[in-house]
C-alpha cells in the first residue's frame, strides 16, 4: 500500500532512515529465557558503591513511586519529584478495575504465555515480543509484592485472591480491590516510598515540576525544576534520570486523565535527543460518562470491569431512539426484543469483553448510524438488569458498588434502576519515549518507565495492564537494568549543578516563562487548549483520514501562532500560579499534537487505536499493512521549526503467528 504523505517536505525520502541509532539490547536465545539471560549479563553495583550514586526520579505514580522506593531500598541516593502536594494525588489512583497477572488461580488454563499472547494480539502486533513476555513473566511477582504490602485484594470464600475478566481475553486474570485498585496499589507504593524517605535514602520534592533535562557530554545529568509554591527555578544533578510522568492524553483537553497530567517532561527529553516512539497510538476507552456541557474540563471513566456483568446496547428502532432523546420513555421501558446488544451480535466469542479499541469503534458506528441514546446522539447504554437478576443486588454491589455510587453522583441517574450511559473518550497513550530492553532511552543515563515509554502495548493496551506495567517497571525491571549503566559511574563525582549546561538550561526555561508573561493577551489558557482539543478529537481522534490529518496539522500550526499572540498569563512567576503551569504545558501540547498527527499520517494503515478510514475491511474492522508498517516509528527532534527525522525499529515475531485479530469466534 503506498504511503500517503503531506504536501510539505516533512516526509521527504531522506527522513526515512533505518534504525541506525536504535539498539534494542534484546538478548538472544529462547523467549522464555531472555530476561534471565539479560539479568545474568548485567553488571552489578556493590552496596558501598550504590551509596555514592544519585538517581533522579520524576513522577510519583505507580511507576515512579515503586521505582524510587526500590532504588532507595537498594541503597542508591534518590531524589523524587512530585508535581502535586503528595504522591497520593498521582493519576494512578484513578485506575479502578484491576491489575493483570498470570497466576491461574481460577484454573482456567491461564499462563505466562497466554498473557503474553493476549497482550501482543490486543496491541495488534505492534509491540516487541521480548518486552511483552518479560512483562507477563514478572506479573505474578507483582501480586506477591502487593499482598506482602497489605493491599486488600478481593478474595474468594476459601481465601484465594479473586479474579475477574477484562477486555480482549477469555480467562479471569485480573486482581482487584473492588473499584479502587489503583488507589490501593498506590497507597502500597506510597508506604514503601515513605519508608525510604524516613530512612534517608530518598529525598522527596513535592510541588516541583520538571521543565528541562540537562545533558552533559551526551549523558543525562540532571533537571531544571520549578518550585510550584515559590516559583523559583532550581537545579538538581544526578548520575541518572528516570522519567515516570505518565502519558500525554491531555493533549485532547477532554480526557479521563487528571488535570495535572501532561506530556511536558517527555517533550523536554525529546528536544534534548530522546526519540519519541509511536506518538499516534492513543487509546480511546469505551466506557466513559459522555460529555455533558461546554464548560466541562475533564471526563470520568467508568471501569472496564463493568463490562464483566454489564451489557452494552442501543435500541433497534429509530422511534425508540427519538423518544429517549425527548425523554418520552425510559430505557427500562424498551422491550428486550427491541434492544440491539451490538457487541454480542458482532463478536459472539468475546461479546462485551472485546478490546477497548474494538468496543469504542463499535459504539461510534452505532452512534454515527443515528442510534445514540442521549440528546447529542453520542451515548450508548451499559445495562446491569440481567446481572442484578442473576447475581442479586448484594453481589453486584460488592463488586461495583462504589462505581454505581460515583455514576449516580455525577449524572443524577440511579444505575440500579436505569442503565448507565457511556461513550468513548481519550484515556491512555501507548506511544511514548523510545526505550531499549533496559528501559534506557537514546540518551545514555536517561530512563523512561510506565506510560511514559512506548514499550509494551503496541497499538492498543488491554485493560488492567497499565498498573501491571507501571509496577513491573518500577519494582522489578528498572532497579535491575539501571545498575548496568551505573556500574561504571560510581567513581565519578556528584554532578556539578554550576556547570555551563545547567546555566544554559535554566536560562532557556526562564526565557520561556518571560516570553509567556510578555504577551499580555486576552485569551485564557484553557480557552486555547479547548480549541486544540477540538482539533485533535476531530482530526486525530477515533477515525482518521489523510485529508483530515493534513487539515489538523495546519490548524494546529495556526492555533500555535494564535497562542503566542493572544494568550494571557495572569499573576507572576514567583507565586503559586496555575495559569503559568498550564501555559507552559500547552506549549508542549502543541508540539505533541502535531507530532501525533504527523505520525498518524505517516502510518497509512489501521492498527489498534490508530484507525485510518482508508484502511479497513468490508466489515469496517481495522486493516493492518504488515508489509510496510511492522515497525516502531521513532521520531528524532532536529530543532525548532525543523522537521523531525523518522527512524524505524523493525518488529520481528518469532514466537507467535501474526494474524488478523479475530474476536468473533
Amino acid at each position: 500500500m503506498p504511503e500517503d504523505k503531506p504536501d510539505s517536505s516533512f516526509f521527504s525520502d531522506n527522513n526515512y532512515t533505518m534504525a541506525d541509532k536504535l539498539i534494542s539490547k534484546i538478548p538472544d536465545g529462547p523467549l522464555a529465557e531472555k530476561w534471565t539471560k539479560r539479568k545474568s549479563e548485567i553488571r552489578l553495583v556493590s552496596p558501598n558503591n550504590k551509596r555514592k550514586l544519585e538517581i533522579i526520579v520524576v513522577g510519583t505514580g505507580l511507576g515512579g513511586a515503586s521505582a524510587a522506593a526500590t532504588l532507595g531500598e537498594l541503597g542508591y541516593n534518590v531524589k523524587v519529584f512530585c508535581i502535586s502536594d503528595s504522591p497520593r494525588r498521582a493519576h494512578s489512583i484513578a485506575a479502578q478495575g484491576g491489575i493483570n497477572a498470570a497466576k491461574n488461580y481460577q484454573n482456567d488454563n491461564d499462563s505466562v504465555y497466554r498473557l503474553f499472547y493476549d497482550t501482543i494480539k490486543g496491541g495488534d502486533y505492534r509491540s516487541r515480543e521480548a518486552n511483552v513476555y518479560r512483562l507477563a513473566e514478572v506479573s505474578a511477582a507483582i501480586i506477591d509484592q502487593c499482598v506482602a504490602q497489605g493491599i486488600p485484594f478481593a478474595r474468594e470464600y476459601g481465601g484465594y485472591l479473586a479474579n475477574r475478566s477484562f477486555g480482549g481475553v477469555q480467562v479471569s486474570r485480573t486482581f482487584y480491590a473492588r473499584g479502587q485498585t489503583g488507589q490501593q496499589l498506590l497507597l502500597g507504593a506510597y508506604a514503601s516510598l515513605n519508608r525510604q524517605i524516613a530512612a534517608g535514602t530518598v529525598k522527596s520534592y513535592p510541588r516541583h515540576e520538571m521543565l528541562d533535562l540537562v545533558v552533559i557530554n551526551g549523558e543525562a545529568k540532571g533537571i531544571i525544576a520549578r518550585n510550584l509554591v515559590t516559583g523559583k527555578l532550581e537545579r538538581f544533578g544526578a548520575h541518572a534520570v528516570v522519567i515516570a510522568t505518565g502519558g500525554y492524553g491531555r493533549t485532547y483537553f477532554l480526557s479521563t486523565n487528571a488535570m495535572n497530567s501532561n506530556g511536558s517532561a517527555a517533550m523536554q527529553c525529546f528536544r534534548k535527543g530522546a526519540y519519541f516512539a509511536n506518538p499516534a497510538f492513543a487509546q480511546i476507552h469505551p466506557t466513559c460518562i459522555p460529555v455533558h456541557g461546554d464548560q466541562q474540563c475533564k471526563l470520568t471513566l467508568m471501569s472496564e470491569s463493568l463490562r464483566n456483568d454489564g451489557r452494552i446496547w442501543v435500541p433497534k428502532k429509530m422511534e425508540d431512539v427519538m423518544k429517549l432523546r425527548k425523554h418520552e420513555i425510559k430505557p427500562s421501558q424498551i422491550a428486550e426484543e427491541d434492544r440491539d446488544y451490538y457487541l454480542e451480535r458482532r463478536y459472539p466469542a468475546f461479546g462485551n469483553l472485546v478490546p477497548r479499541d474494538v468496543a469504542s469503534r463499535a459504539a461510534k458506528e452505532r452512534c454515527d448510524a443515528g442510534f445514540g441514546v442521549n440528546e447529542t446522539g453520542l451515548a450508548v447504554f451499559l445495562d446491569f438488569k440481567d446481572a442484578i437478576q442473576r447475581l442479586g443486588k448484594q453481589r453486584v454491589a460488592e463488586r461495583y458498588g462504589n462505581l454505581f455510587q460515583m455514576y449516580e453522583k455525577i449524572t443524577a441517574t440511579n444505575p440500579w434502576e436505569e442503565p448507565m450511559m457511556i461513550y468513548p473518550a481519550i484515556h491512555y497513550t501507548m506511544g511514548g519515549i523510545w526505550v531499549d530492553y533496559d528501559l534506557q532511552t537514546t540518551i545514555p543515563g536517561l530512563y523512561a518507565i510506565g506510560e511514559a515509554n512506548f514499550s509494551d502495548h503496541g497499538g492498543n493496551r488491554l485493560g488492567a495492564s497499565a498498573l501491571m506495567q507501571g509496577l513491573a517497571d518500577g519494582y522489578f525491571i528498572l532497579p535491575v537494568t539501571i545498575g548496568d549503566y551505573l556500574s561504571h559511574k560510581f567513581a565519578e563525582p556528584k554532578t556539578d549543578t554550576s556547570a555551563p549546561e545547567f546555566d544554559a538550561a535554566e536560562k532557556a526555561v526562564q526565557a520561556r516563562i518571560d516570553k509567556l508573561f510578555a504577551i499580555k493577551g486576552t485569551e485564557p489558557v484553557d480557552a486555547i487548549h479547548k480549541k486544540l482539543g477540538h482539533i485533535m478529537w476531530e482530526h486525530v481522534g477515533m477515525a482518521r483520514t489523510a485529508e483530515g490529518l493534513k487539515e489538523g496539522i495546519e490548524q494546529i500550526k495556526a492555533l500555535r501562532k494564535e497562542f503566542w499572540k493572544t494568550v494571557r498569563v495572569t499573576g507572576t512567576q514567583y507565586e503559586f500560579n496555575q495559569e503559568l503551569e498550564k501555559a507552559l504545558r500547552l506549549e508542549d501540547f502543541f508540539d505533541i499534537g502535531e507530532l501525533m498527527a504527523f505520525d498518524a499520517l505517516n502510518r497509512n494503515e489501521s492498527c489498534g487505536g490508530h484507525f485510518r478510514e482508508e484502511s479497513k475491511t468490508e466489515e469496517g474492522e481495522a486493516k493492518r499493512d504488515d508489509e510496510n508498517y511492522m515497525y516502531v516509528a521513532a521520531w528524532e527532534y532536529k530543532g525548532e521549526g525543523v522537521e523531525p527525522e523518522l527512524h524505524k525499529e523493525p518488529l520481528v515475531y518469532e514466537n507467535i503467528h501474526v494474524a488478523t485479530r479475530n474476536y468473533k469466534d
